[in-house]
């Protein structure tokens, strides 16, 4: 009797089912989930993630089992938690959000995308042709340095932080702005479509705890860019002369002119899509014009 029952209720379920919306469902759920789990695997606050789910098992199994105080008890701490944890994770959420809405694919095509214009790709060529020089330069006289190169993300809160500037990104004007007797050289330098459009600028700092003790303000404030926005952050140490590249809240470190010039060509400077594009579409119409200038060559 009881194995007719549970046959029958899978076969009334599995009636319902809708192939697509179900499935749709299924994955929209597991992916939360799987984001859920990375979030508390790389928060900062992971361990009281932990704790809370952890809470919410404990109350599935106080439910089941019908104890009423200890779920009543549960169902308190549950409701004010949820509230505290909005609270404790405000940071990580507005990031999250703020990449959501700045990064994806679809908010790109939406609102247009900068990089996307085909003649910024040879002043990007000529300004990181300019910044590798400039970061050679400054590495070997240990002078520090912090340049932001913007991407999708608009940083033009972080520009108002500092002195607005519309230069051209050159070896010499960078090393005048990060030289030690200028009042501008302890903040960042931000580049907008390969160009300098500011100076002497405050970034966020980082919080991450496993950063090294050779590692100090500078490179914690290109770390926290990275983490706070899609840019790419050089870093050129102040101590040690050692080049780095922020990205994506990841520290790449010991980076010679080859190795940066590498990255940020990958990086920042905009595909030859565009390009390729206009090249095929111009070369198709002198094909066709070609075509049909000898077939009136023919006709006469």
């Amino acid at each position: 009797m009881l194995q007719n029952q549970m046959i029958s209720a899978i076969a009334s379920t599995l009636r319902v089912f809708d192939p697509v919306s179900d499935t749709l469902d299924i994955l929209i759920i597991s992916f939360a989930f799987y984001q859920l789990i990375q979030f508390a695997r790389k928060s900062r606050a992971g361990q009281l993630v932990r704790g809370i789910l952890l809470i919410i098992i404990f109350y599935g199994l106080a439910y089941v089992m019908n104890l009423r105080t200890v779920t009543w008890v549960l169902n308190n701490v549950l409701t004010i938690g949820f509230t505290a944890a909005v609270v404790i994770f405000q940071p990580e959420l507005r990031r999250t959000l703020e990449r959501m809405g700045q990064t994806t694919v679809w908010a790109g095509r939406l609102f247009g995308n900068r990089r996307a214009d085909p003649s910024l790709r040879g002043v990007w060529q000529s300004a990181v042709v300019a910044i590798c020089d400039a970061a050679e330069q400054l590495s070997d006289t240990r002078t520090g340095a912090l340049m932001v190169l913007e991407r999708k993300n608009n940083l033009e809160e972080i520009i108002r932080t500092g002195t607005p500037m519309h230069a051209d990104v050159i070896p010499e004007m960078l090393g005048t702005i990060f030289y030690e007797g200028t009042p501008l050289h302890d903040g960042a330098v931000v580049i907008r479509d390969g160009v300098i459009v500011a100076a002497g600028c405050v970034l966020p700092l980082s919080n991450n705890l496993e950063m090294g003790k050779d590692m100090g303000t500078r490179h914690r404030a290109g770390l926290g860019m990275s983490e706070n926005s899609d840019a790419i952050i050089v870093i050129v140490s102040e101590e040690t002369g050692i080049i780095s590249m922020a990205k994506n809240g990841v520290l790449i470190r010991r980076l010679d002119r080859q190795n940066l010039f590498n990255l940020l060509q990958e990086e920042i400077v905009p595909p030859e899509e565009a390009a390729e594009k206009r090249v095929s579409v111009s070369g198709l119409k002198n094909m066709l014009r070609k075509g049909g200038t000898q077939n009136h060559a023919k006709a006469e």
